[in-house]
């Protein structure tokens, strides 16, 4: 077994912004010369998450608004009244959709179907530079 590990950093707008990030972790997948295994995708963060969806127009509208209805930015939550930052809704959203995901690759291709994409989802109330740490376990 081997280990290769890689960074994706993402410019972000942040209030449920999504990013399709297949691409980046594709590459990275075909830079680390194995050819089956697990790739783990994480956000370094406790404000994003990472998924998968299909990647199209409606999705990225609809998205936002079942987070909105889940977890509503416009109210108070505890993590504000510590903080004082207004970003409550960002951690339980983040904490719903979690902040990794786990995919496996054969013969250096990701186990994805025709219309999945990977995702980075920045639930914070600000643009952030986020940095994803895509690591890979195979051979």
């Amino acid at each position: 077994m081997s280990v290769f590990r890689d960074t994706i950093k993402v410019t972000t707008e942040g209030l449920c912004s999504i990013h399709d990030i297949t691409s980046d972790v594709t590459r990275i997948v075909a830079a680390s010369k194995l050819t089956q295994g697990i790739c783990c995708v994480a956000v370094v963060g406790s404000t994003a998450a990472i998924s998968t969806v299909e990647y199209e127009p409606g999705l990225i509208e609809d998205i936002p608004r079942l987070m909105e209805k889940l977890i509503p930015s416009g109210i108070s939550y505890q993590h504000d009244k510590t903080w004082h930052d207004g970003n409550g809704f960002a951690h339980l959203r983040s904490f719903l959709i979690k902040t990794s995901l786990c995919i496996p690759f054969d013969n250096g291709i990701l186990d994805l179907g025709t219309w999945q994409q990977i995702i980075l989802v920045d639930f914070d109330n600000r643009e952030r530079m986020r940095e994803l740490v895509v690591q890979l376990v195979g051979e």
